[in-house]
């Protein structure tokens, strides 16, 4: 696909969805963002799953939307969309197609954003209009310092008391050159964690896109 294609109905490229479980991909301003493509495709692998890429703009600095193979939703997008009040609201028809949302990476950012309830764009707008009863999974992804700053425990227990599952940073050397914790979690293990909630969904087909965990 091309990047930032123009979508001139977001309900049709919604509604034109070849799975039985919808994944929703955040993707924020972290490096770890480059690993995006190699995420997508391994989620597209899981049988019955479509997936929908959301990303800051910071984000697009890591990766190169053109390289996703689904459709890459941006803050232009909402705002090119809608002219007058029956046209559809991006964030909300988000938030209604998917199943699971799943943020990775997570940057301390956009972190702090969630856990203050700023919603200032395309992807905040779609966490702070989420349905609580449906997965949200977040990956967080910064550097060692920043992790272990006191502000980010608290902000991480934020997103958990929200019902939020963390997807825990782990402990390599970071492309800045650090060596410590702050890295995302690896593109296999969220994806194990993704397909543990698609397993649980299954068992309950009678919740179909009303999924409640």
């Amino acid at each position: 696909m091309q990047a930032e294609s123009p979508v001139t109905s977001p309900k049709c490229d919604l509604l034109d969805s070849c799975g039985k479980f919808r994944v929703l991909v955040g993707v924020t301003g972290s490096v770890a963002a480059l690993k995006v493509p190699l995420l997508v495709s391994q989620l597209l692998e899981l049988p019955g799953v479509d997936v929908r890429v959301v990303t800051t703009e910071h984000a697009k600095h890591f990766y190169d939307p053109a390289e996703v193979a689904v459709s890459v939703y941006s803050d232009a997008n909402e705002w090119e969309l809608w002219s007058q009040r029956s046209d559809p609201v991006l964030h909300i028809e988000l938030r209604r197609w998917a199943d699971l949302l799943v943020i990775a990476p997570l940057d301390a950012n956009t972190l702090g954003k969630i856990a203050s309830g700023i919603c200032d764009n395309l992807l905040t707008c779609v966490v702070r209009a989420w349905d609580t009863r449906r997965p949200l999974l977040f990956c967080p992804a910064m550097n060692t310092a920043m992790w272990h700053h006191p502000i980010t425990c608290r902000q991480v227990d934020s997103l958990k008391e929200f019902g939020y599952v963390e997807i825990p940073c782990i402990a390599k050397k970071l492309v800045c050159g650090d060596r410590g914790k702050g890295a995302m979690a690896e593109v296999s293990t969220i994806v194990d964690v993704v397909n543990q909630f698609i397993q649980k969904a299954a068992e309950s087909p009678q919740e179909g896109a009303g999924l409640v965990l």
